[in-house]
């Protein structure tokens, strides 16, 4: 990014902070234009090509919103940035739904404030060469470790080729077993922290009370059991990328130090009074869609939209079929060398059989069968009989279509299920959840819904 051709508009009706802001951008090699209030910043924009606009969002005569949508009208591309106080946090919150980059709170200081403006002008470069690849016909991605031949995957790859050079937040959306962990590990692989450190968490893995530990560190003494000092995830990966799977079940207190993280660069070890700066890049995944976790009020509205810079959404394995015939193949290739097996080879039959299955486990089930298939062939080429699918013999999947049983609405079936998943797990949520291919929040909220105490938590 050239800063020497980035312009960039001012607009507050503060003259001291409108000069302030403007000298130092200048100092850092941008060129400055400057308003009192958004009727002449409009008139400016009209006359002057400008890359990024930075506005209060209280503002005299017409509002910082007004003047958000004003600019979104005329050029929807455009990115804008606002500067608003504590008190108005969930009305930038709002803006950012219309249209608004991000957002700084007052007061602040400079180099936050440049840190921010260089973020969003490197994600505002990155999506005009998407729009610009995206034109170029025949161009293939591959990344090591990823098989990708179907246009879905391409538009994956595609975009993690143009997030990782960047510093932006990415969130990896998909169903569990798509891969997420690996795409995750190519951004980081492809970008300029490739020589720092991959530190990988799940929250999942993690019981609730010990998670906040474990991302921020704890001094001696901080709780029982705490007999010496530990760094947590976020200071190991200081320099480097810090991957955080299963966002949604982090715990709302979590979820707050988290914001500071990614807004602040800087945080306390449980038991603490030192503020540690860190520089590490974020990238977070979900195996579910984080809109229903903000309208059960479980995940920070503020949260999601800092995580949700980039967003990269891997499509199911059922979705790109032309991916099973290589991965299948890729799979074999691997198995074989690890067992030292003499397969060459799959049938054509064999690799019908794989086409046509529907793959809830995605490509981790998919590994997992090519696995199990080569450690127990006895031949040169795996036919029918070495796949070994989890469905019922002779029946498609569309045959296997699931059936209400009688007197049964929908709901009642679910409500009934999840009321099995819980005695079936012995009251421990987190297993239950993953049963039914739930988050633990979600889990909580199904059970408050249909009016079944939230029991204890066991092991």
């Amino acid at each position: 990014m050239k800063t020497d051709k980035t312009s960039i508009l001012v607009v507050e009706d503060e003259a001291k902070l409108r000069r302030l802001i403007e000298l130092q951008l200048i100092e850092e090699g941008f060129k400055a234009g400057t308003a009192p209030d958004a009727e002449t910043a409009l008139q400016l924009l009209n006359r002057e090509r400008f890359d990024l606009v930075l506005t209060d969002f209280k503002l005299p005569g017409m509002s910082g919103l007004e003047f958000l949508l004003a600019v979104k009208r005329a050029n929807a591309s455009l990115p804008v940035v606002l500067m608003t106080a504590y008190g108005t946090v969930e009305s930038a919150v709002g803006a950012m739904k219309a249209g608004a980059s991000d957002y700084v709170l007052k007061p602040f200081s400079l180099a936050e404030l440049m840190l921010v403006i260089r973020k969003e002008l490197a994600s505002h470069e990155l999506r005009q060469e998407n729009r610009a690849l995206r034109e170029a016909l025949g161009h293939r991605y591959e990344y090591k470790n990823i098989v990708a031949r179907s246009d879905k995957m391409q538009a994956v790859l595609g975009l993690v080729e143009r997030v990782a050079p960047t510093n932006a937040t990415v969130l990896v959306g998909g169903e569990s077993g798509v891969g997420k962990d690996l795409v995750a590990r190519a951004i980081h692989e492809h970008s300029n922290r490739a020589s720092g450190p991959f530190v990988k968490i799940n929250s999942t893995a993690i019981p609730e009370n010990l998670l906040e530990s474990e991302l921020f560190g704890y001094e001696k003494g901080a709780f029982s059991g705490a007999t010496s000092a530990k760094p947590g995830k976020f200071e190991i990966a200081d320099k480097g990328t810090l991957f955080l799977d299963e966002i949604g079940d982090v715990p709302p207190p979590t979820q707050v130090k988290l914001l500071r993280v990614l807004q602040d660069r800087e945080f306390e070890r449980l038991g603490a009074t030192k503020t540690l700066k860190v520089d590490v890049r974020l990238i977070a995944a979900t195996n579910r869609d984080l809109r229903d976790a903000l309208e059960e009020g479980t995940f920070r509205e503020d949260l999601y939209y800092r995580l949700n810079v980039v967003a990269i959404d891997i499509p199911p394995l059922r979705e790109r079929k032309e991916d099973i015939s290589p991965l299948a193949e890729f799979f074999l290739d691997k198995f074989a060398r690890e067992s030292g097996k003499g397969v060459r080879g799959i049938t054509p039959q064999a690799m019908q059989a794989l086409e046509d299955f529907h793959w809830p486990g995605n490509v981790r089930e998919l590994q997992n069968i090519m696995e199990r298939a080569v450690t127990l062939s006895s031949g040169e080429m795996l036919d029918v009989a070495d796949i070994r699918l989890d469905r019922p013999a002779g029946r498609t999947t569309a045959e296997a279509a699931p059936v209400l049983p009688p007197g049964f609405t929908l709901e009642q079936w679910e409500d009934e299920m999840i009321r099995e998943a819980l005695r079936h797990a012995n009251g421990n949520k987190s297993q239950a959840a993953r049963s039914l291919g739930l988050s633990r929040n979600a889990l909580r909220y199904r059970l408050s819904k249909i009016g079944v105490p939230d029991p204890p938590e066991k092991d």
